[in-house]
This record gives C-alpha cells, sequence and structure tokens, in this order.
C-alpha cells in the first residue's frame, strides 16, 4: 500500500504488507499521523490506494468517525435500514435485527428522531450497533469508540470480543487505549510514519510502541518547546511543556520521594471559545495510569468564561510517593467544551515529554529502606502503618 518514491509529498502509508486470519483481532497501535486511520479506510475502501492491492473474503462492516454511513435529514430507524441495504441486507434481515441494534445502542426513545439531533455518543452508540449487529465477517473499529462513555467503551468492547470468539469474525481496531488493545487483541501491529515497526504479540507490540516513543522525547531533558512547528488547531496551540523540582530547576529525573511539578504553556489564537486540558500519564506497561485536568472541570462543565487570545500556563503537581521507578509519560489534550467531540477544535500530542523516576533508597518511600524488588503495581503510594503494642501473649485476645 501507498509504494512509490515520490519526493514531494508525504506517503500516509508506505509498503505495509498485512495478512489478517479469519476470526483473528488484530489491534493497529501509533501516534497521532502514524497512518492508522488511512490503513482503515483504504481497507473499508473508503480511500482508494494509490499502488498495491487489498483482498479480503467477505462482508465489510466499518465505524470510522462519528456519523459513519448516516444520513443526517434520516431518523435512527430510517438510518439502520438504509446501513442494512449498504451492507447488502434485505428489509427482512434488518427487521430482525432492528430490536438488539436499538437495545444495544439505548437511543429507542429517539429512534424516529432526524439524527442530525442526535449527541455525538448517541451517534457513536448507534453507529457502533449497526456496524456490529448487522452480521459482518470483518468488523473495522476506529478510536471513535472513545467519544462514548466508559460504560458503553466496556459494552463495545464485549460486544466485540463475542464477535470475534463466538462468532469466529474477524476485528480491525484501532485504539489508544493500551488497556482495550491487551483485553480486546492477540496480535497488533505499529505504525510509524506509515510503516509497521512491528507486528506480533500484543503485549510485545505495546511495549515496542511505548519504548520507542519514549526514546524519541528522551533528548528533550525537562523541557520541550515548540516554534513554528507547534501542534496547531487553529484555534489553540501548544507553547511549550516542561518538569521541574521543587526549587523550580527543570529536570527530567526524579527519586520517588519528590514532587514532580508539570507545566504547559499554550497559545489561545480564537477567541470566544472554552478550553479545558486534560494530562495523560503513563508507563511503558500502562498507557494510562491517571488521568489530571485543569480547573475547567471544577465548574459547571460548557458554561465557563471564554478564553481571550494570548498565551496561558496550567502548572499540575504530581505528588510524592506516587509513581513507581522507570520512565513516565505525558500526553496533554485540549478540548472545546462542552462536546469533547469536536476534532475541530481538539488538539492531542501522544507522548510529549517523558521523565525518569528512581529510587535511592532515602527510606521515605514505600520500600523505606527494604532493598529487594517490590514487584510490578500500577502505583506505589506511601501508605503509612503504625504498629502498637496490644499486650503480652497471656491475654486473650
Amino acid at each position: 500500500v501507498g509504494r512509490g518514491t515520490v519526493t514531494d509529498h508525504i506517503l500516509a502509508l508506505n509498503d505495509i504488507n498485512l495478512e489478517v486470519k479469519e476470526g483473528e483481532v488484530l489491534g493497529i497501535i501509533g501516534a497521532n499521523g502514524a497512518g492508522k486511520s488511512t490503513l482503515l479506510k483504504i481497507l473499508s475502501k473508503v480511500t482508494a490506494p494509490t499502488s498495491g492491492t487489498i483482498k479480503y473474503k467477505g462482508r465489510v462492516s466499518s465505524l470510522l468517525e462519528v456519523g459513519t454511513g448516516f444520513h443526517t435529514e434520516l431518523t435512527g430507524r430510517e438510518n439502520i435500514y438504509l446501513n442494512g441495504a449498504i451492507n447488502g441486507m434485505n428489509k427482512r434481515e434488518v427487521m430482525k435485527k432492528l430490536d438488539e441494534i436499538v437495545d444495544f445502542a439505548g437511543v429507542e426513545q429517539f429512534l424516529d428522531t432526524p439524527v442530525k439531533r442526535y449527541s455525538s455518543g448517541m451517534f457513536v452508540r448507534l453507529g457502533f450497533a449497526v456496524a456490529a449487529h448487522l452480521d459482518p465477517d470483518i468488523l473495522v473499529v476506529d478510536e471513535v469508540l472513545a467519544v462514548g462513555d466508559a460504560s458503553f467503551q466496556k459494552k463495545a468492547i464485549g460486544k466485540m470480543q463475542d464477535v470475534s470468539k463466538a462468532e469466529g469474525r474477524t476485528v480491525l481496531f484501532v485504539s489508544h487505549n493500551m488497556e482495550s488493545i491487551k483485553n480486546l487483541c492477540t496480535r497488533s501491529i505499529v505504525l510509524e510514519n506509515g510503516k509497521a515497526t512491528f507486528d506480533g504479540p500484543t503485549n510485545e507490540a505495546i511495549e515496542n510502541y511505548i519504548t520507542v516513543g519514549n526514546n524519541k522525547i528522551d533528548k528533550y531533558k525537562g523541557e520541550r518547546k515548540w516554534d513554528i512547528d507547534a501542534p496547531n488547531s487553529g484555534y489553540v496551540k501548544y507553547i511549550a511543556i516542561r518538569t521541574k523540582n521543587e526549587k523550580g530547576e527543570i529536570k527530567n529525573v526524579f527519586d520517588v520521594s519528590d514532587d514532580v511539578f508539570l507545566e504547559i504553556d499554550y497559545f489561545v489564537l480564537k477567541t470566544g471559545y472554552q478550553y479545558a486540558l486534560f494530562v495523560r500519564v503513563g508507563n511503558k506497561t500502562t498507557e494510562s495510569l491517571f488521568l489530571m485536568a485543569d480547573e475547567y472541570i471544577y465548574g459547571p462543565w460548557g458554561k465557563q468564561s471564554t478564553k481571550s487570545v494570548g498565551m496561558y500556563r496550567a502548572a499540575f503537581l504530581i505528588p510524592k510517593n506516587l509513581l513507581n521507578p522507570g520512565r513516565t509519560t505525558v500526553t496533554p489534550a485540549i478540548f472545546s467544551p462542552p462536546s469533547i467531540s469536536n476534532s475541530q477544535t481538539n488538539l492531542l500530542v501522544e507522548h510529549a515529554l517523558s521523565f525518569e523516576i528512581v529510587d535511592e533508597l532515602r527510606g521515605l518511600g514505600a520500600k523505606g529502606n527494604y532493598p529487594y524488588d517490590w514487584g510490578h503495581h500500577a502505583v506505589r503510594p506511601f501508605i503509612k502503618c503504625e504498629t502498637t503494642f496490644q499486650g503480652n501473649a497471656s491475654k486473650k485476645i
């Protein structure tokens, strides 16, 4: 796919050779711009490759973005029948699936409402329900599921597991959520600059993706500044991101007993919009250890004051005795409420910066002065214990 020697263009995909077996669940991992969505669009025949061929056997059903395959003027019911017809099903076949689709999507109350009045979450729920229930031989799903709430994402993952395991169908799944990839996919590929740099067991693919990403951002040594290459949505752009110690010194190595101060500078380009900043913190085994957000979330969601044009600095404190030793990654994302699905104003930089946590055995952390391996755990909080003498052995307890 995309093989060529063009020098004045960027190839979204370059020399991809991929075989997926019947009933296999394939995860597709990569940073923004790696070519994941382009690959799915080509596999779904939404986009034709400039060179190379795609061959598959069976019916393909895909959910690539909010509203895929929907006509906004039609009702939810009418769009279900429309999608069924597009997938080669007759009216009777769709009718057999209708109740199941509506129940899964949870849109019964709005079934006869034009979908242009649906929220993005309703769009995704109905779109996924249609794609997953119309008996596809191959189900193709992009990161669009991230728009849904946590309960729906869990429900969707469960449905994809049923489709693959119980029904023996093939699933291609793109996600930045490594836990979802890990739970669903037995095999994954890692895309980088349009090329498949790894193809193998999912756990190894995730470790490869995170390790390679960490190696690339080690060079920033605690501070990354952008100039003309600044990530820019047209509404807001990033200026810099840095980590500091309690003295205000820029550092990228911290002891487990040190506080980590994270600063993110960004520039608002368009006034009249609300902006909320979220930061995902992860490590080599878990893409998301926890999520932080700026003060926007403490006000009435979607009703905060708009920001004026200019530079802003968000400062976070990651408390001591929380993180395990090892490489920690930081991924900032800026959204424009009230909807976090408006891709026009979204701005996310995957693994924008990293820092190292070490344990110098100062006796101030969860391990104290214990010299041996502590084992792998997601976080390492210092939980204080106080032991008191309760009497001699002759007393009854």
